[in-house]
This record gives C-alpha cells, structure tokens and sequence, in this order.
C-alpha cells in the first residue's frame, strides 16, 4: 500500500466510526445529560469559569470538555442543524480519537518498528502497520462507546495519548516537545491531575526499562516542559478556588479525585484483578495479538534499545501504567481503561506484523467464530432479554434484522483471517470489515436503542415543556433521568423511590433554592408538575396523591398536582411516621 494513502485512509475510517451520524441519536442517561447541560449553560449565561447543571455548580470534571461542547452551543442556528443537541455534545470526544488515530499512524508510518528477524518491514508492510495500528485502537469495544458519548474519557485518551506519542517520537530524534507539555497541560484540564500520574508512570517506567532515564529526562526536559503544563493549567484551578472556595477544594480535590483513588465512591467496589479482564475485553477481537505484543516486549530483556525502535517497549510501559495506576485506586470503573488503548493498538499491530503463529492465528478465529456463530444465533438469546425499561427492545432487535447483518460482518472478518493468514494485510482485512459492522449495523442499533429508550423520555420532556405554565416548577420522581433538565432546559427536582419522596418534594418546594428555581408557599392555584414512571407510581407514598393526568409517553406519565394537595399529602404522610426529609444531607453526586 503507498504511504501517501495512509493518512486520509485512516481519517476516513475514522470520520466513519465515530462522525457518520454522531446527531441522529439522543444523549443517553445517566452522564452525558449532565455534561451537555453544564456545556450549553455556559453558553448560554456566558459563565464559562464554573460548569453548573441543574442550577447547581459541577465540580467533578475540569472545564475543558464543557469549553468545547459549549462553543458550538454558541453557534448560530444550533438548534436547526443540531436538533437533539446531541452533534455539539458528542463532537469533542469523537473528534480527539480521530486526532489520536491519525497521531498514531504518522508514528509508525515514520518510525516502523522492525520485524522479528531484525530487519526493517518493507515500506507496504510499513504502511499497513500504520493502518492497523490506529484501527486496533479505534475499534476496541471501550473505545466505540466512549468515543460517541458525550463525557470526558474520550477527550482525555485523546490528549494524553497524544502527549505520550509526543514525548516518544522527542525521544526518538523528532525534535523538541513543547508542544507535548502544552497538550499535557490541557489533558490536566480535561480530568484532572490523572493526567500527570499517567504520564509520569509511563516515562519513569521507560526510562528504567531502557537504562537511560538520564538522556529520556535530558530529551523532554521535564521541569521547563512541567512550567509550560502548569501555565497551561493552573490558572483555570486557581480562579476557580479563588472564586467558589472551600466547596470546590473539597469536591474537586478531595472527593472526584483523591477520595476516588483511596476509597470506594457510588458503590464502584471491584476486586484488585478487575482490569485483567477488561484488558481482555477491551481488545477484543484481537486480544491475542494484545497477549503477543506484551510478551514479545517482555522478551526483550533489559537491554536497551536503539530509541527510535523501542516504541513496542514503550507501549507496554504506557499500557502497564494504566493497569498499575487503577488497579491502585479503590473506586474502579471499565472506562478508566480506556487511556491505555493506544497503547494496546501498538502492541496488536506490531505483533500482526510478524508473520502470525499457528496458536495466535487459531484464537484470533475462534473469537471471531463465537462473535458470528453468537450473533447469527440471536433468536435463542434475544428473547431472554429482560429489561423493564425496554419492553419491545428484544422484539424491535429481532425483527431489525441488524444482528443478522452484524453477524455476516463478523463472517467477512473470519473468512479473510482464513483466507489472508500467510498475506501481510491479514488483519487489515479483519478491521475494515469490523469497520463495516460499526456502521452498517452497530450504528443503526444504537439508533433501535435510542428509539425505544430515549424518545419517550423526550417526548414527556416536549409534553412537559408545552404544559408548563410560568413559573411552575418541574419534579421527576422514580426512576432518575437527567436528560429530562436537558431537553426540558429548565430546573428539574428530583427525587427516587424512597418513602419520604413526597415529603422531600413538598419541602424543597418550600425551602430549597438554585440558580432558576425559588422557593414558594403552596397556594390555591399553584401546582407542580411531577413526571412519574409507572412502577413508581404505584407505590403506597405516591398511589392516591390527588393530580391530573397529562400525558403518558413510555413508561413516564406527567402529572400536574396541585401544592396544596400535595402538602397534605406530606403531612399526612409525616403522620404516619415515615422519616422526616433528608434532602439537605450532603450528597456529593447530587444534580
């Protein structure tokens, strides 16, 4: 393959995954409602120093993904070309993994890694590493997800791997790195000091590995390119202490970050060993190529290596980083693996690059061979699908055909890992039909989910908005969804299933106040409307409450209840002995 293609190859492949239809779906709860709502609210108040949702200020993330969300908020006829407000929130995360795939294929297209015997590849097989190299990345499962979803993770991956790609290629002649502490400094605003951590792992690891940390430190010169990285990101920090105070140190610092990494937060308690399996998931189908990558670094003892061939080397350094560093941390969660994805698509592409062994080639089709057989088995399956939020979703998924269609995607990838097993471009062939199944069948089931999921919840959001009379306040209770804030743009109350709801709701009607949302006695005409799944319903401390009924979309029906039924309701309630409100507890994740 010429190497002028490589490049607009693998934008292309990417622009597919991840841009191709990016707005045709909504945002999926729980998280992502909270990030686009925070992104359009600076847009909107021209506060861009504190992402705020819901009324209430977000201390959990940096601002730089809510920076970028919300410029193209800001852009004229937003709600025209981007109705579901969805293009603008996921934009950031899609866009920094098409960055980092392109940054990973320009490595290897300039430094290819040399083959077992020594030798350099040839400038074809040079290109097709590249190719691989970027795709094994994109279509990891973690990736896929992440990188359409509007949250921080992909963002971070983005830079940081970026930056950790920087500091290689510095290393290996390419010149000085300042621009890598810049990235790093905006990698520190995208999540945090998480960044630095992993960063640092990865070069003390190296460094020790390749016995030269002095000439590692003397090419990326640490404590000027750590200024850069601190006027960079310091002064977001600063300002924003300044101006919130103890409430930010306490929650940004002490509870998103150092509490996550010394204690369990939101119930995420996973035995130490937790990431070896999601090592293997998250390469999958290509984890044994992952397994090979890592022990042909691991064989290649302690010797130093010529810099500009020690990428494998570094990539298993990179990759360990991020399994020591979260495996350390007590609150543990499938996407803190994703930083070390681009790593894991160097290792599989470096090991597809020698000619593959009978054991490697015969797991790689197996998994490929359960990935079809599954699939073209989903009407066995399927029906035992039970989720009460998604009633006709096994129904809707069979009679889509799209399982089908994904399956014979995965027959394509198998039949050329048969047939290319002695050809070079055996696992680029994989890929690119793996990259037909992204978006000719994985793409339109995500649409399928959203369909049956997300569009009622819509639609009762819609019913809510044109019910709304001035001033009403606006209350979900049951199931939580924080997409209704989103796509209702006002202050939504929220309240679970617990037995005191109702008297939580009556008070923070009475007491409670946010930016958009005021306290107020209940009056004779005053009322509240209240969206109410049907589960929830049903229960004894909301069954009889006095309301009328609006709408029913889904699951969720709107009530209007008046105040001051809904204020004898508290009280008889409180009659009864059920516990007082709680509602000012403190509650770090509260929205």
């Amino acid at each position: 393959m010429p190497r002028r293609f490589v490049l607009p190859l693998v934008l292309l492949c990417g622009l597919a995954i991840f841009v191709w239809g990016l707005g045709s779906t909504g945002l999926v709860d729980e998280t992502p409602p909270l990030f686009a709502a925070s992104a359009r609210a600076m847009a909107h108040t021209g506060d861009w120093l504190i992402p705020r949702v819901n009324g209430l200020p977000r201390y959990d993330k940096p601002p730089l993904v809510y920076w970028l969300m919300g410029l193209t908020y800001a852009l004229p006829g937003q709600s025209q070309w981007d109705p579901l407000g969805t293009w603008a929130a996921r934009l950031p995360s899609a866009l920094s993994t098409v960055a980092l795939m392109l940054v990973l294929a320009s490595t290897l297209l300039r430094w290819p890694q040399p083959l077992a015997s020594g030798r350099s590849p040839s400038a074809s097989q040079a290109a097709i590493t590249a190719i691989t190299a970027a795709l094994a990345f994109a279509l990891s499962p973690l990736v896929l997800i992440w990188s359409r979803v509007a949250v921080s993770d992909a963002l971070l991956t983005g830079l940081l791997g970026v930056v950790l790609l920087l500091f290689w290629r510095c290393y290996a002649g390419a010149g000085r790195c300042w621009l890598a502490w810049v990235l790093l400094g905006l990698a520190v605003l995208a999540k945090g000091p998480v960044a630095l951590v992993l960063a640092g792992i990865t070069l003390t690891g190296f460094g020790f590995w390749q016995r030269d940390l002095t000439g590692l430190a003397r090419r990326l010169r640490p404590w000027p390119g750590l200024g850069i990285t601190a006027v960079v990101a310091l002064p977001w920090y600063g300002l924003a202490a300044l101006v919130e105070g103890r409430s930010f140190i306490e929650s940004f610092f002490g509870y998103h970050n150092l509490q996550r990494f010394t204690g369990v937060v939101n119930n995420h308690l996973q035995p130490w060993w937790f990431f070896l399996p999601v090592l293997l998931v998250g390469a999958l189908p290509f984890t044994p190529l992952l397994l090979a990558g890592l022990s042909t670094a691991a064989r290649t003892g302690l010797a130093p290596q010529p810099a500009e061939l020690s990428l494998q080397r570094y990539a298993a350094c990179w990759l360990l980083a991020v399994l020591l560093f979260f495996t350390l941390a007590a609150t543990k969660l499938p996407s803190y693996w994703i930083p070390a994805t681009p790593a894991a698509g160097v290792l599989i592409a470096l090991a597809a690059q020698q000619r593959p062994g009978r054991w490697l080639l015969g797991s790689t089709v197996v998994l490929q061979a359960v990935l079809a057989v599954g699939l073209a088995a989903a009407d066995r399956w399927v029906p035992l699908i039970n989720e009460p939020e998604l009633p006709t979703l096994p129904a809707e998924l069979l009679a889509s055909g799209l399982l089908m269609r994904a399956a014979v995607c995965f027959g394509v990838a198998l039949l050329a890992a048969v047939l290319l097993r002695a050809q070079r471009g055996w696992l680029l062939a994989q890929q690119l039909a793996m990259a037909t199944f992204v978006v000719a069948a994985l793409q339109p089931l995500v649409g399928l989910g959203d369909r049956v999921r997300q569009q009622p919840l819509r639609r009762i959001a819609a019913a809510a908005v044109a019910a709304r009379r001035a001033g009403e306040p606006l209350a979900m209770v049951g199931i939580l969804k924080p997409s209704l804030h989103f796509y209702t743009d006002q202050v939504v109350i929220y309240e679970g299933v617990q037995p005191n709801g109702p008297l939580n709701l009556n008070d923070r009607l009475l007491r409670e106040q946010r930016r958009q949302q005021r306290p107020t006695a209940p009056t004779a005409d005053s009322s509240v409307l209240v969206v109410i799944d049907q589960r929830t319903a049903q229960l004894p401390h909301w069954q009889g409450l006095p309301h009328q009924h609006l709408a029913t979309e889904g699951l969720f029906s709107l009530w209007r209840v008046p105040r001051q039924a809904l204020d004898r309701w508290a009280i008889g309630l409180r009659g009864q002995g059920l516990p007082a409100p709680d509602w000012q507890l403190p509650r770090p994740e509260r929205y």
